[in-house]
């Protein structure tokens, strides 16, 4: 029997996972949580459409304005390189602004680069449109990992948290499908209707903002706690965990825990003043294992090659043999295919299997696959007559890469970046993280040509299996469990470095001592999860 006397004796063990207030059976999903994940995600259809519908216009474009392939490579690429001032601008909007009108930013910025691109006369016409869409494209991939994580409840984080990853594949497809749908038009016609439908993603974005909350934790840090609470309510999976949350974040924000007002004053320091100091000057341990582990995730996820891949589908698939137009693009539309369905499965393994396994058997996937393609490239090169088994064997490990790399590598790079930093430090070391993704990104796409050309394009690929073995073994030192864990309490397993696993044991049997003595304990105490109230 509960016993509900006495409640001024409350405590509350140090260990408090969120999971202490769920039932033994699992939650639903919340739906309120998951249509706003949904939308915030849709910012990530921009970069995927822009990236899959450059792969199959860029020819058309060379073409039609004359340029020569270095200008093309600066086309495909640049727009890596310019989402980085769009990345870096959006993390401060974000704090100031808020994270709702950063996604209408985003929108309307990626609106204008489209239009620009599809009327573009001249290179430098292109290179505006370039330009601008660039901007769009940083607001996008750094607000919406940011948002979804601040609203989303524990036991689903993973879980929407990859949604940005699904939109990005769902936007790569849809580039892929345009490009094949439209390459009958003629040459200067069919590219600014490819790059064209771009415009469309953002109408509807902004529209469906508009029915979207404001992320509780930016409310929180402007002092609005009636709403910020009204929000969490709606998004946690309890009231008792929507309170919990409510009061990790005013703890977080220098707010008293008592403190229950509507609307309340914070500290400047609550705005996000400074934090820079902490990132360069004097990080403590846990910041600088923290920042070490969001912006190394993104490196190894692009200098693997994956944008490569992605963004020359034709030109590698004509390496391989294929020397039909229309065929190379069908085959791009196959890897747009595999990309989607394999981001959708990790999407339900992340809650359920953890980031680490899926993080290390996905980048173990890549090695053998990038290894394979390489191989097989090699062969194809240096044959006098065509290898049908290295032309095979080589499709299907580009399709294989592809889909370990959503699996896992994908997905996991934003899911991990964006939840383990403190809530303080959030907004700028997601931006940092996701300009070190962008710069890898552009580093690589506006250089893989031309690497093609100095060590052969199988070389490139063996090159990029160096990078993921070695990405194998950072992840597998530095990476804790993240599963499970409230956003602040995780960051109690960082700042140990390569000593985390004995951290993660201390507390694993910290809750099982406080788990047995929650047990024996039947003289008025209630036991829920690891967490003793008496």
């Amino acid at each position: 029997m509960m016993d509900a006397k006495k409640p001024e004796n409350y405590q509350f063990s140090d260990e408090r996972p969120i999971e202490a207030f769920d039932s033994p059976r699992k939650p639903k999903r919340n739906k309120y949580a998951f249509a706003c994940a949904m939308l915030a995600s849709m910012t990530s259809i921009l970069l995927g459409y822009d990236v899959g519908v450059m792969s199959g216009a860029g020819p058309f474009i060379q073409d039609d304005l004359k340029i020569s392939d270095v200008q093309l490579e600066i086309v495909m690429g640049i727009i890596e390189l310019y989402s980085l001032l769009g990345a870096a601008a959006a993390g401060r909007t974000s704090d100031w602004v808020g994270r709702r009108y950063t996604i209408v930013i985003a929108a309307a910025l990626f609106f204008a680069g489209a239009l620009f691109s599809a009327v573009a006369t001249n290179y430098a016409i292109l290179m505006v449109g370039r330009f601008i869409a660039g901007l769009g494209v940083g607001f996008a991939l750094l607000i919406a990992p940011v948002y979804t994580t601040e609203l989303a409840p524990a036991s689903s984080r993973g879980f929407l948290t990859s949604f940005p990853e699904v939109f990005i594949n769902a936007g790569v497809c849809l580039g892929f499908i345009s490009n094949y749908a439209f390459e009958n038009l003629p040459q200067n016609l069919g590219w600014r209707v490819m790059v064209g439908l771009g415009v469309v993603p953002p109408i509807f974005l902004g529209l469906g903002v508009l029915t979207m909350p404001e992320s509780p934790r930016w409310l929180v840090l402007q002092g609005r706690l009636g709403e910020a609470k009204r929000i969490l309510d709606k998004t946690s999976d309890s009231k008792e965990e929507a309170q919990l949350r409510l009061n990790e974040i005013k703890e977080a924000a220098g707010i008293p825990e008592e403190c229950n007002d509507d609307v309340v004053q914070v500290s400047k320091r609550s705005h996000g003043e400074d934090v820079w100091k902490e990132f360069f000057i004097r990080p403590t341990p846990t910041v600088l294992h923290i920042l070490i582990c969001g912006v190394g995730i993104h490196f190894f996820q692009q200098a693997s090659g994956i944008d490569a891949v992605v963004l020359y589908s034709p030109k590698i698939f004509g390496k391989a043999g294929i020397t039909s137009n229309s065929h190379k693009l069908l085959a791009t539309v196959a890897v747009g295919f595999c990309k989607t369905v394999f981001v959708l499965v990790a999407t339900f393994l992340l809650d359920r299997v953890g980031r680490r396994p899926l993080l290390l058997s996905s980048v173990g996937g890549m090695i053998v696959s990038l290894g394979t393609l390489g191989t097989c490239l090699t062969i194809i090169d240096r044959s006098q007559k065509k290898v049908m088994w290295a032309v095979a064997l080589a499709i299907v490990s580009m399709l294989s890469f592809v889909s370990t790399f959503e699996i896992g590598m994908g997905p996991i790079a934003w899911v991990y970046s964006s939840e383990i930093f403190p809530l303080r430090l959030r907004a700028q070391g997601t931006a940092m993280g996701t300009a070190m993704n962008r710069l890898m990104s552009g580093v690589i796409s506006m250089t893989f040509l031309s690497l093609t050309k100095a060590i052969t394009t199988g070389g490139a690929f063996f090159l990029f299996m160096g990078v993921a073995i070695a990405s194998w073994i950072f992840f597998y030192t530095l990476y804790p469990e993240t599963q499970g864990k409230t956003l602040e309490e995780m960051q109690v397993l960082f700042g140990t470095f390569f000593k985390w696993r004995s951290t993660m044991r201390e507390l694993e049997n910290n809750k099982v001592v406080s788990k047995e003595d929650s047990n024996s304990d039947s003289d008025g105490h209630i036991e829920l999860g690891t967490t003793t109230i008496g």
